[in-house]
């Protein structure tokens, strides 16, 4: 049976791909979960249609979220806290630390989407990726300071 994903299925096609799948693979998990369509010329002007304006929605919020990269990489976010004499912190700096500090300066950024292999436990400069979009992605710098 000719099908149309309607989304990525793993080791079959990407969305919007027109596939051959045996029809007993159609009838009782493609077609009910809503992962594909039967191939047919309405069916593929509709998902060429629905495919082009998911890319148009993809390509404005790459730009967005480039432009966001931008911006955070021209600041930097300052974070105090107790430390002692060898300059090793009474705890730590999370990520969660990272995105406070972050909306305290207007930038609203899950704290998921900041990559800290290792929580930051000492005083210093230190540069900290942000996943912003799965091809975008800025660096920001976050001073660590005395309390």
């Amino acid at each position: 049976m000719d099908v149309i994903l309607r989304y990525d299925v793993p080791k079959l096609g990407r969305a919007g791909q027109a596939v051959n799948v045996k029809d007993g693979y159609a009838r009782n998990y493609l077609l009910p979960r809503g992962l594909a369509e039967k191939a047919s010329k309405e069916n593929l002007a509709r998902v060429a249609a629905e495919l082009k304006r998911r890319a148009l929605a993809e390509a404005k919020e790459r730009e967005a979220c480039q432009a966001l990269a931008a911006r955070l990489a021209e600041i930097s976010v300052t974070i105090a806290r107790k430390a002692g004499d060898d300059d090793k912190l009474f705890g730590s700096v999370t990520n969660l630390d990272i995105s406070k500090a972050l909306e305290k300066d207007g930038f609203a950024i899950d704290k998921k989407k900041i990559l800290l292999d290792q929580p930051i436990r000492q005083l210093g400069i230190f540069n900290v990726d942000v996943a912003l979009h799965p091809d975008v992605t800025a660096s920001l710098r976050v001073w660590v300071v005395r309390e």
